[in-house]
């Protein structure tokens, strides 16, 4: 039975050190999650940011619904889109997904 206790004592030991590689992995993980999903979306953002700081009277657009149009007016919200001769949509301003570049 005293064999059994200095057994199960030297598994104790190097149990010790697991705690370590689980903490290393937990940050190893959390670096790839950073990396491959939080960085790229932070990315996007900022450049849709800088996409709707950017929107002039005149420019093409395409909405987040597909509806391609010339922006009539800008304001802090919301912009006025002309989608045909006489027909205006009022959208959200963030409602605006690209910028066309006319041909």
């Amino acid at each position: 039975m005293v064999s059994e206790a200095y057994a199960m004592a030297g598994q104790a030991g190097a149990g010790g050190k697991q705690g370590y590689e689980g903490i290393i992995m937990l940050v190893i993980m959390f670096a790839i999650f950073y990396l491959l999903l939080i960085r790229p979306q932070q990315k996007r953002a900022k450049q849709h940011r800088q996409l709707l700081d950017a929107l002039t009277s005149g420019d093409q657009v395409v909405t987040a619904g597909g509806l391609h149009g010339r922006i009539v007016t800008v304001q802090e919200n919301v912009v006025t889109i002309e989608i045909d001769k006489g027909v205006k949509v009022k959208l959200n301003r963030a409602s605006v997904t690209a910028i066309k570049e006319e041909a």
